[in-house]
């Protein structure tokens, strides 16, 4: 098992800009206003690794391609998470998921975040992106810096989410993250040609 530090650094942060703007953010904040936010944290964690584990599996799978094809699935990949990042959406945020009834109890809460966490992210950004990084960057690398970040994201919405909500505009995130996917992207065709 090899890990790069450059690698972990880059998904963390990635990742990291790609959930802040995500309905995932949001929903830890509602949840964790109703319920426990250990618990809560808990259960979007295990969510969040189960899915990290998927991509970086798709990503291997994608990265037994020639060298490049998967530079030039990554360009595209990047473009795409640019796109999405870059076009704004995400209207639907300040949507109140957990309902309006209290859940109590370990089990319950956890299983309550477990899911809206699974069912939510599939296909999500942050997933493709995680995919893309492990064909590119390494699988443990890749999933030792999503984990951490989407899992960092989970604490900081449940610990500061109102603040954040409050003071830092979204939409300055989205832009920031999108520019760095678009660079990416940029670098990712650079490679085709230059390696």
């Amino acid at each position: 098992m090899h890990l790069d530090p450059l690698a972990i650094v880059t998904a963390f942060g990635l990742i990291f800009l790609a959930e802040l703007p995500d309905k995932t953010m949001f929903a830890s904040l509602a949840m964790g206003t109703r319920m426990r936010p250990l618990y809560v944290w808990f259960g979007t964690s295990t969510a969040f690794v189960v899915h990290v584990a998927i991509a970086v599996g798709a990503g291997s799978l994608i990265g037994l391609l020639p060298h490049w094809t998967v530079k030039l699935v990554s360009a595209l990949m990047f473009g795409f998470g640019a796109f999405m990042l870059l076009r704004g959406g995400g209207d639907d945020d300040n949507e109140d998921e957990a309902g309006g009834r209290t859940v109590t109890g370990f089990w319950p809460v956890y299983s309550t975040a477990f899911m809206a966490v699974f069912i939510s992210e599939w296909g999500d950004l942050t997933q493709i992106t995680t995919a893309n990084l492990a064909a590119t960057n390494g699988t443990w690398s890749t999933a030792i810096g999503s984990a951490a970040a989407l899992m960092s994201v989970s604490a900081l919405a449940l610990v500061a989410g109102r603040f954040i909500a409050k003071k830092v505009p979204l939409k300055t995130v989205q832009r920031i993250g999108g520019v760095c996917m678009a660079g990416l992207a940029l670098w990712s065709l650079t490679e085709i040609f230059t390696g």
